[in-house]
C-alpha cells in the first residue's frame, strides 16, 4: 500500500475514490504541507499501490477500512485527526471513523458520500453498465474507460494532456485495472450487497459528527454526486461552512484548485486543535 506522507504538524489523511489515486489531493498537499502532516494513501489496486489479483485480495469496502486502520495504526497519527475525502473516499472514511470517531476532530468534505443513495437519485446508466454487466467489465478493463471518460466528464475545465495522462496512467493493463471495476462493482444498492452493512452504520453515524468543524466543497456539474448527495451532509452537518460550485464537477479540486485549497486551509487554520 503506498502512501504519502509529507508535512509536518496535525495529519490530514486525504483519501481519494475511484478511479482516482492519491494524485488528486496533489494541489491540496502543497497548499498545506508547511504546517500540516499529509497523509495521502493510494488504496490497494489504485495509483502506485500493488495491485494483486482477487486470489491475494478481497476487494470490498470493508478491506478498505481495515486497510486504512493498519495503515493509520501504523504511523502513530495521534488523536488529533482531520478527514479529508471524496468519492469512495467517504465510505472508506466514514467507515473507518465508525471505531475511531474521538480521533476525527475535522472533516474536509468533497463530492461524496457515506450512506446509500438517496431515494430521489437514479443509479446513473454508466455506472449500472459497469457494475452489472459483462459489457461493463470488457469496457472498463479492456478500454480503461472509466478512468479514461473520469477525465472528461469529472471535470467542467478540460485537463491538460499530461494531467489526463497522469490520472490514467496507474491503470495502464487489463491486470492493473482490476481495483477500478471491483470499486464499481461494489457499490451498495440493498441489503444483499457486501458494503451495504457497513455503509448503512456510517449512515447512522453521520449526525454525531455535526459537533466538531466541517468542511463541505461541492461540485453541482457531477452527474453522480450530485445535489442528492450534498442535501444529505448538509442535513446531517448543517454547521458546516460550504463552498458550492455550479459549474464545477466531480473532480472539483480539478476545476476549482484556485478557490478550494485556500478556503480549506482558512477552514483548518481558523479551526485549530
Amino acid at each position: 500500500m503506498s502512501y504519502l506522507d509529507e508535512g509536518r504538524g496535525d495529519p490530514v489523511v486525504m483519501l481519494h475514490g475511484n478511479p482516482s489515486w492519491s494524485y488528486y489531493w496533489r494541489k491540496l498537499v502543497l497548499g498545506l504541507r508547511d504546517n500540516y502532516r499529509c497523509i495521502v494513501p493510494d488504496h490497494v489496486g489504485m495509483g502506485l499501490s500493488d495491485k494483486p489479483g482477487d486470489d491475494k485480495y478481497l476487494y470490498t469496502l470493508q478491506s478498505r477500512v481495515h486497510d486504512l486502520d493498519r495503515l493509520l495504526d501504523s504511523l502513530d497519527l495521534g488523536d488529533n485527526i482531520t478527514l479529508a475525502v471524496h468519492d469512495w473516499g467517504g465510505m472508506i472514511g466514514f467507515g473507518w471513523a465508525l471505531k475511531h470517531n474521538a480521533r476525527v476532530k475535522r472533516l474536509v468534505i468533497l463530492n461524496t458520500a457515506s450512506f446509500p443513495l438517496p431515494a430521489a437519485k437514479a443509479m446513473p446508466w454508466q455506472l449500472k453498465l459497469g457494475r452489472d454487466s459483462k459489457i461493463g467489465t470488457g469496457l472498463i478493463r479492456g478500454f480503461n474507460a472509466f478512468a479514461g471518460g473520469a477525465t472528461k466528464q469529472g471535470v467542467m475545465i478540460p485537463m491538460s494532456a499530461a494531467v489526463k495522462r497522469a490520472y490514467v496512467a496507474p491503470y495502464d493493463s487489463w491486470a492493473n485495472r482490476i481495483s477500478t471495476l471491483r470499486f464499481v462493482q461494489d457499490i451498495p444498492l440493498g441489503t444483499g450487497d457486501r458494503a451495504w452493512p457497513l455503509l448503512d452504520k456510517a449512515q447512522k453515524a453521520l449526525p454525531s459528527f455535526a459537533d466538531r468543524p466541517a468542511f463541505i466543497g461541492w461540485g453541482l456539474r457531477d452527474f453522480v454526486f450530485d445535489k442528492h448527495f450534498l442535501d444529505g451532509f448538509t442535513d446531517a452537518l448543517p454547521k458546516a461552512e460550504k463552498r458550492v460550485f455550479g459549474d464545477a464537477g466531480h473532480y472539483v479540486l480539478e476545476d476549482k484548485a484556485d478557490a478550494l485549497v485556500p478556503a480549506i486551509r482558512h477552514f483548518l487554520d481558523a479551526h485549530p486543535l
